[in-house]
């Protein structure tokens, strides 16, 4: 394994130099974790910081009905977990790997000797989570007072830009690089399969959404996912 070249993927490290990533190697260690794995869990003892070199982590939180509700889908370059004081606002969930991965753990003490050594490190940290605070806060508004039009072009809008990949025969297009079924999508969207399918299916006819099967990955239209969401403020 390349381990240099997997930490210069993490957003967290992203634009140091060489040497300094050398430097980050022993205390950074990298770890394959195959589909489907618990990774972290609510009330765990051991606190840790996760950065996600390669694959996809879900999040989800178990209702007082047993029920998995699917909270989000993280990618390549994204960090959750916490450690000391510093969190990410994925406490009370748990994470399980949705595909074969490659991620960075660290420990109190080893992230505390990380941003001692490089104090951008921390501001850029700050930076990382205050957006994905933001996003959190944005999706808690939609659910609260969005319709099930809008919750789903919003998160659509939001896949797209993680796990969204441009057609080469079509670059207006985007390939979603992950499998998302209907009952996923209406965990993550507040709603029920039913209603979800039904929306999808008036997006394809506003030319939002292609899907070429019914086991294929989704295609979205980004621009005029953007102009839908606006459209329906």
């Amino acid at each position: 394994m390349d381990k240099i070249k997997y930490l210069s993927r993490i957003k967290l490290f992203d634009g140091l130099e060489l040497e300094q990533l050398q430097k980050l190697e022993p205390v950074t260690p990298l770890n394959i974790i195959r589909k489907n794995r618990m990774i972290a869990f609510p009330g765990e003892l051991q606190k840790r910081l996760f950065l996600i070199k390669s694959g996809v982590v879900r999040l989800y939180r178990i209702s007082s009905t047993g029920k998995e509700l699917t909270v989000d889908l993280l990618g390549s370059g994204h960090i959750f977990g916490e450690v000391g004081s510093f969190t990410t606002g994925t406490e009370h969930l748990y994470a399980e790997t949705k595909e074969d991965s490659v991620i960075c753990t660290l420990d109190k003490d080893q992230f505390e000797a990380i941003v001692m050594r490089h104090p951008e490190l921390g501001l850029k940290f700050i930076e990382m989570v205050s957006s994905r605070l933001k996003e959190m806060e944005e999706m808690l508004e939609m659910l609260a007072y969005g319709s099930i039009r809008q919750r789903l072009l919003y998160l659509l809008h939001k896949l797209a830009q993680k796990f969204g990949r441009a057609l080469e025969s079509d670059g207006d297009w985007l390939q979603l690089e992950i499998s998302m079924t209907h009952q996923e999508l209406a965990s993550m969207a507040g709603s029920i399969r039913e209603t979800v399918t039904e929306q999808l299916n008036q997006f394809v006819s506003e030319g939002l959404v292609r899907k070429a099967g019914p086991r294929s990955a989704l295609l979205l239209q980004p621009e005029r996912i953007r102009k839908a969401m606006h459209n329906s403020v």
